[in-house]
């Protein structure tokens, strides 16, 4: 008998927390609960990961979390998500208020000093896909680098539930690479959003073209002679910058974690998860458990009152 082959959820935790709070937070509808903490981000959260894992079905299942802002990419570059804000203050006690609950619900969670989550999930990634089947849900496309045959990446789309599905064949159909090149365009168009540049004058657009053309950073800087005097004149100018925005843009998948494949067995939900949502009044989380069949009455839920 063939033996099915074990399926890990990998979530980015940062990603599903922060889009649960601002979906609820531009209506100011915090959801606070009779201590006065607030719960929308954490609720959302665990709403969305409830549901990837009702979509997904994995036998085992892991949140990754970024552990605070700055990590080796500061070392490497100050400007390195200079540009982000701070976090609203509705959001603060819901950042250990995340991890509370997903460890009650017998979740581990992953973070590592220094390291983004992203860091974290390549790492995972790389010391398990050849046992494991990996599935990944994030808002961040920077993962999709680390698709390959047993990694397989759900872009959050709008609501809760709907993703963006790549796989490596789905990804070549899309971009007309190898996921790993990924990394080679956004060290050309640099990001925004990251705060890195990439090559000062090369968009998007030019950056695919021209690591399609020349498959790799190498390989464009072999044939510089080939290219427009005005992109060779760009790549001439920002070398230094190039290859900065590649080290920044690459997710490290080498990072020293400990990570027990047994330790993040997903199954039933356990008493003290139930424990948890009627000591902070998560009455979104309790209502998704029921609705979505994960119990089979209120009662379960302890004997509560939320």
């Amino acid at each position: 008998m063939v033996m099915e082959k074990k399926h890990l959820l990998l979530i980015d935790g940062m990603a599903l927390l922060f889009r649960a709070f601002y979906a609820t937070a531009v209506r100011r509808n915090f959801m606070m609960n009779s201590g006065g903490t607030p719960t929308n981000a954490v609720q959302g959260y665990m709403k969305h990961l409830l549901t990837a894992a009702e979509n997904v079905r994995p036998t085992h299942l892991a949140v990754c979390w970024d552990m605070g802002s700055m990590t080796f990419r500061n070392e490497l570059y100050a400007g390195y998500k200079a540009n982000r804000q701070a976090p609203p203050v509705e959001m603060i006690p819901q950042f250990d208020l995340a991890k509370e609950v997903t460890t009650a619900f017998g979740i581990p969670n992953i973070g590592i000093a220094g390291y983004e989550a992203d860091d974290c999930i390549g790492t995972i990634c790389n010391l398990n896909k050849d046992e494991l089947q990996i599935t990944v849900l994030t808002g961040d496309r920077d993962l999709l680098q680390i698709i390959d045959e047993q990694v397989n990446v759900l872009i959050m789309q709008k609501g809760i539930g709907n993703y963006q599905h790549y796989t490596k064949s789905t990804f070549r159909e899309a971009f007309e690479l190898d996921p790993i090149q990924l990394i080679d365009v956004k060290a050309l168009m640099g990001d925004p959003s990251d705060g890195y540049p990439g090559v000062k004058g090369i968009g998007e657009k030019t950056a695919y073209k021209l690591i399609k053309e020349h498959k790799d950073i190498e390989g464009l800087i072999e044939n510089l002679d080939t290219l427009s005097p005005s992109i060779r004149k760009k790549l001439e100018e920002d070398l230094e910058m190039l290859h900065l925005s590649r080290q920044l843009a690459k997710i490290k998948c080498d990072v020293q974690l400990e990570f027990a494949v047994i330790e993040a067995t997903w199954g039933e939900i356990q008493p003290l998860a139930l424990d948890f949502i009627e000591k902070y009044e998560l009455k979104s989380v309790r209502n998704h458990l029921l609705k979505a069949k994960w119990l089979e009455s209120a009662e379960e839920l302890s004997g509560s009152n939320i």
